[in-house]
């Protein structure tokens, strides 16, 4: 694997990511800080509907730390060569959506102070709110220098066969998660447009998975097959006559 196609965060990718993580870390304290409150003054009988409103307020909070976490991760995604690292940074999410619900969960159903009938409603709805954070706080396929490095450089081959061995794509600049061969591809006519190599397409446009665009990969893909009938022939055309005899 050439270095020159290990992937890089860009500085503008680097800053925005560590704006999301800074919010995703507040928003989770102040949740957290919302669970405390709830456990010490809410969890009574008398204070069931505020119970389950700060349970709803965490659970919001929660979530948009969780989210704004995976989008920096996958704007500077962190390196699977320190595998206990990179665990926790992939997966913080899923860790403090645990730490956000379930002290709450277990002090709801052991408090002797409050009745059946609200540990069972206000226990239904912590533990909802806890498996719905949890899900959005997991990421089932996390970004990671070594995976982008790789599929970058599988999408490199794959662009090299279909260009006759050149690295040279086209982006939109403000959306979009294709790269196109074709400077004229109608997908990005006149819209601000990039342009570099298959490595510099992913890092420039601050997102993952990028791909090909389809219409571009047909196109290069018939020009490719017809440059190939046109050599057949050419070369049919050129052999003498006496060997054909």
């Amino acid at each position: 694997m050439a270095d020159s196609n290990i992937f890089q965060a860009t500085p503008e990718a680097k800053a925005k990511a560590s704006q999301f993580r800074l919010f995703a870390i507040l928003a989770w304290l102040i949740a957290i800080a919302g669970e405390v409150v709830a456990i010490l003054k809410l969890i009574h009988n008398e204070t069931l509907t505020w119970l389950i409103v700060a349970i709803v307020v965490i659970l919001i909070l929660t979530i948009i730390g969780n989210l704004l976490w995976k989008k920096a991760n996958h704007l500077y995604p962190p390196s699977e060569s320190n595998k206990v690292s990179f665990f926790f940074k992939s997966q913080l999410g899923a860790i403090m959506s645990v730490l956000a619900f379930l002290p709450l969960v277990i002090l709801i159903f052991t408090n002797k102070n409050v009745d059946g009938k609200t540990k069972g409603i206000a226990g239904a709805v912590a533990i909802v709110a806890l498996l719905a954070a949890g899900i959005t706080g997991v990421d089932f396929n996390p970004a990671s220098v070594e995976r982008y490095t790789k599929e970058i450089n599988a999408q490199t081959d794959s662009l090299k066969q279909l260009t006759n061995g050149i690295d040279h794509v086209y982006w939109t600049v403000k959306a979009g998660s294709k790269y196109h061969i074709y400077k004229d591809c109608h997908h990005i006519k006149n819209r601000e447009i990039g342009e570099g190599t298959v490595k510099q397409a992913w890092e420039n446009r601050h997102i993952d998975n990028g791909e090909l665009c389809e219409t571009c990969k047909t196109r290069a893909e018939k020009e490719k097959l017809s440059s190939s009938d046109e050599s057949v022939v050419d070369g049919v055309a050129n052999i003498p006559v006496d060997s054909v005899r």
